[in-house]
């Protein structure tokens, strides 16, 4: 994909002097200037080599700044996060089911958002790891990949899980037992998970009565969250397990907004295409001034430390060693796709055959002076060639 025109990090460096009147606390500061001085003189770098002989390059390359909010960070992070879980995926039907909070519960969230979303991730999986409990609906233990994501298209605060589930879950046997038929004409795979609106209303009431617990508000409060209808929605099943993981690869390392959707920094102002999903998803174009702009992005910064994806369950950490090696056994191995090649991130972008070795690394003090002349007579050479 070619370099966006336009960057987030463009809007920063332009307004860095004001960057700490848009941000609320000095973890959003901090992480705006990482996003800005990414890949730049700022945070240092190297030069490297080309090792073909017929090219023999030098090259000048900056440090990334390795934010997970970062727009031009995120490509070799989900490449390797979906290659990791394409191995562990089972030979069942997988569900999409997302959670999704009211925006009654955005002061809230701007208030306290590590304690807001950890109880949304925990009443999420309590929903889901009970009504897969229940003999009435399934009567096994589930698993869940959960991944969260607060914005919406214009950047404002929509904070919701997207839950990726195994159809079915592990009986006290150690067997596997499918999510109920409820397909038509006889068809086995199930059209859904569980009834929404039944798991609707029990996520709204226990994310309240665990809200209660951890914050003292008044009862106007309570009683307003539960005047609203709660969304919970569940799409039908994929329909290969292997789309699972291009489906996870759309949201694992996804940011507020990518620097492709930018299409103009023009008299103060950002311009970026979003989809308007109550139109069936068309695009139009937003306008907002830089300080807007800077503003909602920020409210898109986790806590540092927040752990934005979670394994639950059958998929956890302490039990997918044990427990998918077995289910595999049981249910079949999915025919695994080729391996993809490996990443040439280190092929000589000029040559397009040599690989860049790299022979000499600075901070932000920049290369020495012989490094610069160097590069600057290899300029010179390549231009006097071509003239």
């Amino acid at each position: 994909m070619s370099r966006p025109l336009y960057q987030v990090a463009d809007v920063l460096e332009r307004n860095q002097e004001l960057l700490s009147k848009y941000t609320s606390n000095t973890w959003q500061l901090r992480t705006l200037h990482a996003l800005r001085k990414c890949r730049t003189a700022a945070l240092g770098g190297h030069i490297d080599r080309c090792d073909n002989p017929q090219c023999n390059r030098l090259h000048l390359s900056y440090n990334s700044c390795r934010n997970r909010h970062c727009p031009k960070c995120q490509g070799h992070k989900r490449e390797a996060w979906i290659r990791a879980r394409e191995k562990e995926l089972l030979n069942v039907p997988y569900f999409h089911v997302v959670f999704t909070l009211p925006d009654t519960l955005n002061q809230l969230c701007l208030y306290a958002p590590k304690q807001v979303y950890g109880i949304l991730f925990k009443t999420a999986w309590g929903v889901l790891r009970d009504f897969g409990a229940d003999p009435k609906f399934l009567g096994a233990s589930m698993g869940m990949v959960a991944i969260l994501h607060t914005w919406g298209q214009n950047l404002s605060l929509h904070p919701h899980l997207h839950c990726i589930v195994p159809g079915g879950g592990v009986t006290p046997s150690g067997k596997w037992k499918h999510a109920k038929s409820k397909g038509r004409h006889g068809c086995r795979q199930a059209r859904y998970l569980f009834p929404v609106k039944a798991m609707s209303k029990v996520f709204r009431a226990r994310f309240v009565e665990n809200i209660r617990k951890e914050f003292d508000r008044p009862q106007v409060f309570y009683d307003t969250l539960f005047a609203k209808n709660w969304v919970v929605y569940c799409k039908r099943p994929f329909t290969n397990p292997r789309y699972v993981v291009e489906y996870l690869g759309r949201y694992t390392h996804k940011i507020a907004i990518g620097n492709h959707r930018i299409t103009g920094l023009a008299n103060g102002q950002v311009g970026f295409t979003a989809k308007d999903y109550r139109k069936g998803g068309a695009k139009h174009t937003l306008d907002l001034s830089d300080a807007e702009f800077i503003r909602r992005f920020s409210l898109h910064i986790l806590p540092k430390g927040f752990t934005r994806i979670r394994h639950y369950g059958i998929l956890s950490s302490s039990k997918k060693k044990t427990i998918l090696p077995l289910l595999m056994a049981e249910l079949g191995q999915i025919p695994q796709t080729q391996e993809p090649p490996p990443r040439q991130h280190r092929r000589c972008p000029r040559c397009k055959e040599g690989t860049l070795a790299t022979v000499f690394m600075f901070d932000s003090r920049g290369p020495p002076k012989h490094w610069i002349t160097k590069l600057k007579q290899q300029d010179r050479s390549a231009q006097n060639k071509t003239a």
